[in-house]
């Protein structure tokens, strides 16, 4: 069975082993693949592995021994799915490969901008705190998130490993999602409408896919309805 990989360094840059894959059968591993390149690459290999390189019509037209695609990633979007589905080609995807690091880095932008954690840092190894006539220093506003509310659109996985960590810190959530988890509900987690959640949170913090449906959705007459001084990031 041939295996080729399209763009594996984003997963594997070197610190891990294909050797699960190799397993299997011959496994052909790149770095990254350039559009104009795919169906040279993919050639007669049945299974193709792809992080972010579009497996589209014309690739599956090309390369008819594709029996399965695995998406080395959360979205699926660079795939053609109804080609796919035309052609009986299962395609898979890794729902919960990035949880807990986009969980962290959601809350370390947090911190960041709460704090301003780098400039302090750079302007204290610049002398000058040691040049300060106060022994207290900073050079910008601070913002404690203990007490705060946090608003988390898209109450999946990330969103929800999120919650846990804002928690943790002090702040209360408010969470906006087309299913609710009973089991989730507590003193400091309420599921509310998307007007609630923009008009009572301190930060609001988007998890959601792009649909339709979400397009625009930080729209003008959304922020609107926001506090003055509202924090947004995804």
């Amino acid at each position: 069975m041939k295996i080729v990989v399209l763009d594996g360094y984003a997963l594997n840059p070197g610190d891990l082993s294909w050797a699960g894959l190799e397993a299997l059968g011959e496994v052909v591993v790149y770095d990254r693949t350039p559009a104009d390149q795919t169906i040279e690459r993919v050639g007669d290999a049945e299974i193709v592995f792809t992080n972010k390189t579009v497996i589209n019509k014309e690739v599956f037209d090309a390369c008819s021994a594709i029996k399965f695609i695995g998406v080395l990633a959360t979205g699926y979007n660079v795939v053609d799915v109804s080609v796919a589905k035309g052609k009986g080609i299962p395609v898979t995807n890794i729902p919960t490969y990035g949880t807990a690091a986009v969980s962290q880095i959601t809350i370390a932008l947090l911190l960041e901008v709460c704090h301003h954690i780098g400039e302090h840092s750079k302007s204290v190894l610049n002398g000058d705190w040691a040049n300060c006539p106060d022994w207290c220093y900073w050079n910008s506003p601070l913002i404690e998130l203990a007490g705060k509310t946090l608003g988390i659109i898209g109450f999946g996985r990330i969103g929800q490993e999120t919650a846990k960590i804002a928690q943790a810190l002090g702040m209360r959530v408010l969470a906006f999602d087309s299913y609710e988890v009973e089991a989730l509900k507590s003193d400091t987690l309420q599921y509310v409408s998307l007007d609630e959640l923009l008009a009572k949170s301190d930060v609001i913090s988007l998890h959601c896919p792009l649909f339709e449906s979400t397009q625009g959705m930080i729209s003008k007459s959304n922020i609107a309805k926001m506090k003055d001084g509202v924090i947004i990031h995804r």
